[in-house]
């Protein structure tokens, strides 16, 4: 349901029984608000002791193709002292049994855990500036239409950075500074 003020709502029952659903409509009436919507992920984890970082490095690559909206991770103590690694996915709820059998399939783990949380993103745009050194898209993240995060796009300045010989924080500035003096 998109954010909003609601106004009033109603509920009606229909005369049909239905043998797996209920014969049941809500209706909301409302005006759109400017408050965040937000989102449903499942989280999934999996605490992983005996792989190498080469095959989770993999997986990441594998998860993310898979549809996974991010995946990271994390080191941790396990039990006996071993040292080990946290595996946290985020992606659709619908998508949660396809990612799930990435995780099995890819990693060592044995089990995963999963919940589902809510989550609020910023509004996202990319633009392109023309730099010095070659065109260069900018994510931009916005509330309200008030800009609060503005970010050149990683591959694009080590594409330049590589062409050019030259240092990647070098590209990246000269792409924020195409940026702000637009």
């Amino acid at each position: 349901m998109p954010a909003m003020t609601i106004a009033s709502m109603g509920y009606g029952a229909g005369d049909k029984d239905f043998k797996h659903h209920a014969n049941v409509l809500r209706v909301i009436v409302g005006e759109r608000s400017s408050a965040t919507e937000s989102t449903l992920v499942a989280v999934i984890e999996a605490n992983i002791d005996d792989s190498s970082p080469q095959v989770l490095g993999h997986a990441l690559e594998r998860l993310m193709s898979a549809g996974a909206l991010d995946a990271t991770l994390s080191p941790l103590q396990m039990k006996k002292n071993r040292p080990g690694t946290l595996l946290t996915v985020l992606c659709r709820p619908d998508r949660r049994a396809a990612i799930s059998d990435v995780v099995f399939r890819e990693t060592t783990t044995i089990g995963v855990r999963y919940r589902e949380m809510a989550r609020e993103c910023l509004d996202r745009t990319v633009i392109s500036v023309d730099t010095p050194l070659g065109a260069v898209r900018i994510k931009v993240a916005s509330r309200d239409g008030e800009r609060l995060n503005a970010s050149p796009e990683f591959d694009d300045c080590v594409r330049i950075a590589r062409e050019r010989d030259l240092p990647l924080k070098d590209v990246q500035a000269a792409a924020m500074k195409a940026f702000l003096d637009r």
